[in-house]
């Protein structure tokens, strides 16, 4: 695991994945993995899951995306995928403990 640039702020962990989105991307960037979540706004006006999280390099095999109606759907899906191929997220990396 990469370390740290010290910018990750204190994060309840019990407030949902939406509050760890940006350390679960910048933690990911560490690792060699380009990543990012964007919002369609078109997508959402016609009542279609408007969230995208994509990831692509470092040690990912090709890339990956995930989509979902809400910030929290869309993460908890990409970690769920993340995970599948034995990746952890580490405590200290998402919630600074």
């Amino acid at each position: 695991m990469a370390k740290g640039m010290g910018r990750r702020p204190k994060v309840d962990p019990d407030s949902g994945v939406e509050d760890v989105t940006l350390l679960v991307l910048e933690w990911l960037g560490e690792q060699g993995v380009g990543a990012m979540i964007r919002v369609d706004a078109e997508r959402m006006r016609d009542g279609r899951p408007a969230w995208t999280f994509a990831a692509s390099g470092g040690p990912l095999d090709g890339g990956m995306r995930a989509d979902g109606a809400s910030v929290a759907e869309c993460m908890g899906t990409a970690l769920r995928r993340l995970r599948e191929p034995g990746w952890t997220f580490p405590s200290e990396a998402m919630f600074g403990v």
